[in-house]
Formats: C-alpha cells, sequence, structure tokens
C-alpha cells in the first residue's frame, strides 16, 4: 500500500517544497518534514527513517544534496530521488556515485513526480525493506 508511506523532502525553495508536500500530502503520503539545510536533512532522516527522501541536489548553506545523501547513507540506505533543475554531466555523475532511485527535474510536474514516487515506493517495498 502506498498512502500514508513517510516521505521527507529536502528542498530550499520554499515554494517548491510546500507545493510538493502540499501534493503528496493529496496523495495520501505522510510527509514527515522539509527542511532547506544538508546537515538538517541528515539529522532529520537518520532519526525518523523515511520511506522516501526527495533530495534537491542544490541547497544553501555548505552541504549539498549529495553530500547529504552520502552522509546518510554512511549510517543506513533510505531510497533516495534527486529533485535538480541543474543537469550539467558532472553535477548527474556525481549523483550517480550515490544509491539513489532516480531524479525529478525542476520543474516539478505534478505528473513526474506521483509517478516516480510511487514507483520507487512500490520497487523498495518489494525487496522487503
Amino acid at each position: 500500500m502506498l498512502k500514508g508511506k513517510r516521505i521527507l523532502i529536502v528542498e530550499d525553495e520554499r515554494v517548491v517544497a510546500d507545493a510538493t508536500k502540499g501534493f503528496l500530502v493529496e496523495l495520501g503520503y505522510d510527509v514527515i518534514g522539509t527542511p532547506c539545510k544538508g546537515d538538517d536533512a541528515v539529522n532529520m532522516a537518520l532519526r525518523s527513517r523515511p520511506d522516501l527522501i526527495i533530495m534537491d541536489i542544490r541547497l544553501k548553506g555548505e552541504m549539498d544534496g549529495i553530500t547529504a545523501v552520502e552522509k546518510i547513507h554512511e549510517v543506513l540506505y533510505l531510497p533516495v530521488v534527486y529533485l535538480t533543475a541543474y543537469s550539467e554531466p558532472s553535477t548527474i555523475e556525481r549523483a550517480n556515485r550515490t544509491r539513489h532511485s532516480g531524479f525529478i527535474k525542476k520543474p516539478v510536474m505534478n505528473d513526474d513526480l506521483e509517478i516516480t514516487v510511487a514507483a520507487v515506493i512500490r520497487k523498495e517495498g518489494d525487496k522487503g525493506r
């Protein structure tokens, strides 16, 4: 069952975070937080162990989203979908060195978000996490 699955949205653009949260809540997901900094995201993810993290690659502050995912995965595996407006090859290559389940490009289209989130949560559920 996909409804009620717990999602952490890490996004430093408040409008994008709020819109993404609102749409996912409408679909029945439980958005457990929307931190905007990498270190806050690491702490919240490790403490709350969401079913999925939607992680913006570019974050304000010292830690970007890719580094945050690396730090989370040092402790435990949590599925991640990167959210990004940036698709330069070096950034994608760096993100691809982390264990992730895909990318959603900004501006976020609700259809893309719905399909990607559902597919990742189903896939992770099939693994028997």
